[in-house]
């Protein structure tokens, strides 16, 4: 009996420790794995850009201004119709991509923009195409480098500014035109509405990682170690400062990046003054591409629409 009391004892003494020592091992594992997929997901390599608007017939010029962060130097181009521009259209580019943005894709539709007499104006975010930075942050930085391209514009440009984004890029224009009254308008395709809410629900779809543990390790370790406040990328909480100026959606509802569900809950925050146009079989940012002519015709209308009022109210100010 005391034989078979000490042999259990000795098992004891070994597996106590050594389901400890896994224990310990599986965390580090998770953790370490966390911090690489989410450095990853934060340092994605650059796209190269392979077409310019030559390539489209049109003539451009290369355009180079700094973040309103005053650290970073972007790049981009400004594309004139040949008439007087009626207004100035800023594009900006979702997560990983850049100005010229092949998803959507952004150079035939600044095309039929130009045509239509509106200067276009596109540029990389940071550590995005040309510019400069090292690191995505899914909003949260990109307001500033959206900033200064509106800075600009509004340097050399006398015409009324309205925003145009896709994914990252469309959530980026509703933070920037919250914080910049002079912003007319905005066009936001395919956007989330708040960025810590949207990851904590959809992480997987990035990382091909379950929910549990590593979601909560991602979201936890990440921005600690680059500084980030994740809550300050909530275009949610930044459509209150966009109204009482329009604001245009358009999501798929075969979106299965971002729902679109995310755009809903903006336009129902003012069901009175947004726009909600929903397209059925897309995928993420892809209305475009399959809906073309409906698509521009949507957008045409909505920019007369915010050109119309820019002039109403420079004639009575």
């Amino acid at each position: 009996m005391e034989l078979q009391f000490e042999r259990q004892r000795k098992v004891r003494r070994w597996w106590v420790p050594a389901l400890i020592s896994l224990l310990v091992l599986a965390i580090l594992a998770c953790v370490g794995i966390s911090v690489y997929v989410g450095w990853q997901l934060t340092h994605k390599e650059r796209k190269p850009i392979v077409e310019t608007p030559r390539d489209y017939g049109m003539s451009y010029k290369d355009v180079a201004f700094m973040s309103k962060d005053g650290k970073t130097k972007l790049k981009g181009w400004t594309i004139e119709p040949k008439t007087k521009a009626k207004m100035t259209v800023i594009f900006s580019h979702g997560y990983g991509g850049n100005r010229y943005e092949p998803n959507v894709p952004f150079l035939p539709l600044a095309k039929r923009l130009v045509d239509e007499g509106y200067r276009v104006m596109m540029f990389d975010f940071r550590a995005s195409g040309e510019s400069e930075g090292d690191m995505i942050t899914l909003g949260v930085k990109e307001k500033y480098d959206l900033l200064g391209a509106i800075a600009y514009a509004k340097r050399h440009f006398p015409e009324p500014i309205a925003l145009y984004g896709v994914s990252m890029g469309a959530a980026t224009a509703i933070l920037a035109a919250g914080m910049d009254q002079d912003v007319k308008g905005v066009i936001a395709d395919s956007p989330f509405s708040d960025l810590e809410a949207y990851l904590r629900k959809n992480m997987p779809v990035w990382t091909h990682l379950p929910n549990v543990p590593f979601t909560y390790l991602i979201l936890t370790i990440i921005p600690a170690l680059a500084d980030l406040d994740l809550s300050e990328s909530s275009p949610i909480k930044a459509v209150r400062h966009v109204a009482p100026r329009p604001i245009l959606f358009i999501h798929s509802k075969g979106d299965s990046s971002i729902p679109y569900e995310e755009s809903v809950k903006m336009y129902n925050a003012h069901r009175d003054i947004f726009e909600l146009w929903l397209t059925e079989k897309a995928e993420h940012v892809k209305s475009f591409s399959m809906y073309e002519d409906e698509y521009i015709k949507k957008v045409l209308m909505f920019l007369q629409k915010i050109q119309k009022s820019a002039n109403v109210n420079k004639a009575f100010s």
